[in-house]
């Protein structure tokens, strides 16, 4: 016995397989209690409160970046090291220097097809604490037809199995910023509940606040209990594509090609390397409210892929677009090869599309399409897609005329 209580003090007594001990129910109550409490311990995540010995260090969160991310090393340093920090504020010690390290929110600001969502999705993959995606042309001020900005964090809370202290540790990825930014700075007789209404929305979550969170959506089940969740801990990237706002940037540094007061040095900047010059006051002029720029202190930019590094978005990633489609055709019991010419053909028509890595999906499935239409009835062990073969499928989608 464990506890030395017998089935003659009146206690039920569960016997051993062994024959030879038993334990009274309310010891077998008190144990499962005790392993209850340890596994929600490791569910929640306190257990990364010890040691940094099992978080991947920035250099291997780039590492990892790199494997299916082709080139914007800077945008992966700096998201790499935001990472890294917020597993160390998550295990900072309450320690009496009145030291508490706060989070640096992070905003990606790049063209389209550049990689900010990927960089989003592939850094899910590496993480051990809860992570969403979610994008905000969807979000609307309260009271509006669409999402409320609560809502950002109940697919976090989805994302966590509803598990609150896992929640409050989480990451949350905004996409199309900067489809949220100010119409106008002139007055309207209507609001701007899709714009500055949601910035001023987001405000409370991005600094740190205790939201009330409707578990399956605010709209369609009203009569729902709320959770309480505190997003001082969780850590928001925000990424945009900000079309236009090269300009702002020029505008900015003055970047006059005539005229006696002209900068030399500004004048030998490159139309396309505007972006890397992005700044605070580019990001106010472009929509965004100064105090959501101030809650967003991390700014980094990704660069317009060229056409090398296109030229290895098809072959290089892990999940290479190229690769994806051999193992479609593997699965058929067909080898799938590209000829050279005919991926230089491919990498031709996305650059002139100027959709970027996008585009080059769009441009590889309506070459495959027939292919992969006939080539399963077919008996064959191998089959190669000639340039010949992408320029005639191209022509007969009029990709050409469409892009006119």
């Amino acid at each position: 016995m464990f506890c030395g209580r017998t089935p003659a003090d009146g206690a039920t007594m569960v016997p051993s397989p062994a024959g030879d001990a038993a334990v009274c129910l309310d010891c077998v109550e008190a144990i499962h209690e005790m392993v209850r409490s340890e596994a929600d311990a490791k569910a929640t995540g306190k257990p990364m409160e010890g040691s940094l010995a099992e978080v991947p260090r920035p250099h291997e969160i780039k590492a990892f970046l790199d494997q299916y991310v082709i080139g914007q090393d800077e945008a992966k340093r700096y998201l790499s090291v935001a990472v890294y920090n917020h597993y160390k504020r998550l295990m900072q010690p309450d320690s009496m220097d009145d030291v508490d390290i706060e989070k640096s929110n992070v905003i990606l600001v790049g063209p389209t097809g550049t990689g900010k969502t990927l960089l989003a999705k592939t850094i899910a993959r590496l993480l051990n604490v809860p992570f969403t995606i979610v994008d905000a042309t969807v979000l609307t001020q309260a009271g509006y037809v669409g999402e409320d900005i609560e809502s950002l964090l109940t697919r976090l809370l989805q994302a966590a199995d509803y598990d609150v202290d896992r929640a409050q540790r989480g990451i949350v990825f905004i996409d199309e910023i900067d489809k949220i930014g100010r119409k106008g700075d002139n007055p309207s007789i209507t609001r701007d509940v899709s714009g500055e209404g949601v910035q001023q929305g987001l405000l409370k979550l991005l600094e740190g606040s205790v939201v009330l969170v409707p578990p399956q959506g605010g709209r369609k089940h009203p009569e729902q209990k709320m959770i309480a969740v505190d997003t001082k801990n969780i850590l928001f990237v925000c990424g945009g594509a900000f079309e236009g706002i090269e300009q702002k940037v020029a505008h900015r540094l003055n970047s006059r090609v005539v005229g006696y007061a002209t900068d030399n040095k500004v004048r030998r900047i490159r139309p396309e390397d505007f972006i890397k010059y992005v700044a605070p006051q580019d990001l106010k002029s472009y929509g965004l409210i100064p105090e959501i720029i101030g809650r967003l202190p991390v700014i980094t930019h990704l660069e317009a892929l060229d056409r090398a590094a296109l030229l290895r978005v098809l072959t290089e990633p892990r999940n290479a677009i190229t690769r994806q489609y051999e193992k479609l055709f593997a699965m058929d019991g067909v080898k799938l090869k590209f000829a050279p010419d005919c991926l230089d053909y491919i990498v031709d028509k996305a650059v002139e599309f100027k959709l970027g890595a996008r585009g080059l999906r769009s441009i590889v499935e309506t070459i495959m399409v027939d292919a992969m239409f006939e080539v399963p009835s077919q008996d064959i062990s191998e089959y190669t897609v000639t340039r010949e073969y992408a320029e005639k499928r191209v022509d007969a989608a009029h990709l050409d005329a469409a892009s006119i």
